[in-house]
């Protein structure tokens, strides 16, 4: 007769266990076998005296199993999620008493859904790394293992179609594992399906905070079944590879990091911080009264201070650095099946995967990387019969790559593919008006017409692309993120999108210029040149549009004292600075009355009272405490233009 006392205690020592494991972190590898069997043979007891045998001797076959590849952690997840199912079985909890509390818990059930992204974006990597090396016996060890982890939790926290898809999958790679199931394209495809039934558990987990049915779920299941009634034959079987050389485990071993999750609100938060130290830093830099002090022993200080801030600064933007291969990698499965479906041949090449950018740009800019790639696949790449009637091979190229350039990061996204053609792209912008002739344009301005609204020069509309709307949503993230963009094409040899963004959101290079007695600052990324006009080079179009003479190309002039009312000191071109800017690809002259200097600031949002204000990106506190207006070049233009 089941002993309600000791079965209380039993479910407290689970739950405590089950807390160690999920909030906690893990049992490490360092805690050892014993520490183990002593946890296991603990509740094996304990399950005992409440009349649960069934539970006792699921603890006991834990402590009896042979080790495995399974981490210490691993097992007891999965004897935990045992105990638990045997403990269910054998008497279901009555309306009055407690049950698995922790698997509404939603501290716990976040940690699950953050972890299991981590395990099916690893898996998804390994799958494709697996299906060009099958014989890649680390990349099946590191697939079992995700799917293991995820079924264990699952388990726990009662997602019971989460657990059986993993547990199929699971049985399925231990096959492979064992040599006895050949990694073939179909075993591939299978697995990836069941990646993504995984995926939408976890996004119905997130969003109702419960995962009982998904769709297509025993279509699925019949299917890895079906893998696993095939008998594989020991040509077939993935042969099992000797063992990775010691320099590449050294390797491994070296970059092995310990990390820790921090809520990104806390990490924002200190991002703010460390800037509001900064400006305060530069105020004091600038004080009057500290200036007029002499003392050597105090200079030393300040510039100590001044040094230590600087660091910090470093330390606190570093830490929303993301490596962009992440980034790259989320395409890596969307050219697989895009290139399988439309029956082209593609291979994805990374440069410069270790390359770090700002978390916010980096998820900001997955959408305009992946319309991109898909444009690249279905507007540029030829079939692979086309690609061999131009001798060329049949497998085309799409390449990512990133590097630094001028202080900025830049995105390459190629393809070897047909290249853009300027006749085709001339004959859509004349049927949409949106040039007169175009003849005399030069390439670059002709193929940013791609990314106009609504252009495509799309024969017909399918369900990847033809509808003008992706290049255009590109352009509008990028200049977003205070970025552009650059077409480069050779008819036969492909085309070259680059990106050229901010290194972070946080911080901005900027001239601090003067209109009058306020002070504004230009993005320095959207800055070509600067001068002081000549008479003979300002002009007057049609008595309304004022134009300056640049390197023989007539440029737009905005008064930017015009632009916000106030009063300049000056009002003659003449007097004034005119600085050669950029936006959208429409170059244009800023006049202002001076340059005060060129500064790095923190940027600061104006606030809800204030709200958004056409032309401008935000403000900056200068050194001296006041608040200068940083400027958003393209509201600026834009707003010019539709006046």
């Amino acid at each position: 007769m089941p002993n309600p006392d000791a079965e209380s205690l039993l479910r407290e020592r689970i739950d405590e266990l089950a807390t160690r494991l999920l909030v906690s972190g893990a049992i490490e590898e360092q805690d050892g076998p014993g520490e183990f069997f002593t946890l296991l043979a603990g509740l094996a007891s304990q399950a005992r005296e409440a009349g649960y045998g069934e539970a006792a001797d699921a603890a006991q076959q834990l402590c009896a199993a042979p080790e495995g590849t399974e981490s210490i952690a691993d097992r007891l997840r999965e004897g935990l999620a045992r105990i638990q199912r045997a403990l269910e079985a054998t008497r279901a909890p009555a309306p009055d008493r407690p049950g698995n509390q922790l698997a509404h818990d939603p501290e716990i059930i976040a940690d699950f859904i953050l972890e299991s992204r981590e395990h099916l974006s690893s898996i998804e990597q390994c799958l494709l790394t697996l299906e060009r090396d099958p014989a890649n016996a680390d990349a099946i060890h590191s697939i079992f293992r995700g799917f293991h982890t995820i079924k264990g939790v699952a388990g726990f926290l009662e997602f019971a179609a989460i657990q059986e898809v993993s547990h199929e999958v699971e049985t399925a790679l231990n096959l492979a594992r064992e040599g006895k199931l050949a990694v073939t394209p179909a075993v591939i495809d299978v697995i990836l399906e069941s990646v993504d039934s995984v995926s939408r558990g976890i996004a119905a987990v997130e969003s109702t905070g419960a995962c009982r049915r998904l769709d297509g779920h025993d279509r699925l299941l019949a299917k890895v079944r079906a893998l696993m009634a095939q008998p594989s034959t020991p040509a077939e079987a993935s042969p099992e590879p000797a063992a990775a050389p010691p320099e590449e485990k050294a390797k491994r071993q070296g970059a092995e990091v310990f990390r820790v999750r921090v809520d990104t609100s806390k990490l924002d938060y200190l991002v703010d911080m460390v800037g509001e130290m900064v400006i305060a830093q530069s105020i004091l830099r600038h004080n009057h009264a500290l200036a007029a002090i002499t003392d050597p022993g105090l200079q030393r200080d300040f510039a100590q201070l001044e040094r230590i801030t600087s660091e910090v600064q470093k330390t606190a933007m570093a830490m929303r650095m993301v490596p962009v291969g992440q980034l790259f990698q989320r395409n890596a499965r969307l050219i697989r099946d895009l290139s399988r479906k439309m029956g082209k041949q593609v291979e994805l090449v990374t440069r410069g995967d270790d390359i770090e950018l700002d978390k916010t740009i980096a998820e900001e800019l997955a959408d305009p990387l992946m319309h991109m790639v898909r444009n690249s696949i279905d507007h540029g790449v030829e079939t692979p019969g086309e690609r061999q009637a131009l001798g060329k091979g049949a497998q085309a190229t799409i390449t990512l790559a990133a590097y630094h350039q001028a202080g900025q990061i830049a995105i390459e996204v190629a393809d070897d593919g047909k290249g853009l053609s300027r006749e085709k792209i001339l004959a859509k912008a004349r049927q949409k008006a949106l040039v007169e002739d175009g003849g005399h344009l030069p390439d670059a301005d002709i193929f940013r017409l791609i990314m106009e609204p609504g252009f495509s020069t799309a024969d017909s509309v399918t369900d990847i692309s033809g509808r003008g709307v992706g290049m255009d949503v590109v352009r509008k993230q990028v200049e977003k993120l205070r970025g552009r963009i650059e077409i480069h094409s050779r008819a036969g040899q492909g085309t070259t999108f680059l990106m050229k963004l901010p290194l972070t959101l946080a911080i901005i290079d900027g001239l601090v210029v003067t209109v009058g007695p306020h002070r504004y600052i230009v993005p320095l990324f959207s800055v070509r040149e600067m001068f002081r006009p000549a008479s003979e080079s300002i002009f007057t179009v049609q008595d309304r549009q004022e134009m300056a003479l640049v390197r023989g190309r007539l440029l737009p002039v905005v008064r930017l004292y015009k632009r916000f009312g106030v009063i300049p000191r000056a009002k003659d071109p003449c007097q004034a600075l005119l600085i050669v800017a950029e936006t959208g690809g429409q170059p244009f002259c800023l006049m202002v009355d001076d340059l005060a200097g060129k500064q790095e600031v923190v940027i600061k949002s104006l606030g809800e009272g204030i709200g958004e204000v056409p032309g401008v990106a935000g403000g900056a506190i200068l050194g001296d405490g006041r608040v200068g207006l940083i400027l958003d070049m393209a509201g600026i233009w834009g707003t010019d233009a539709r006046a």
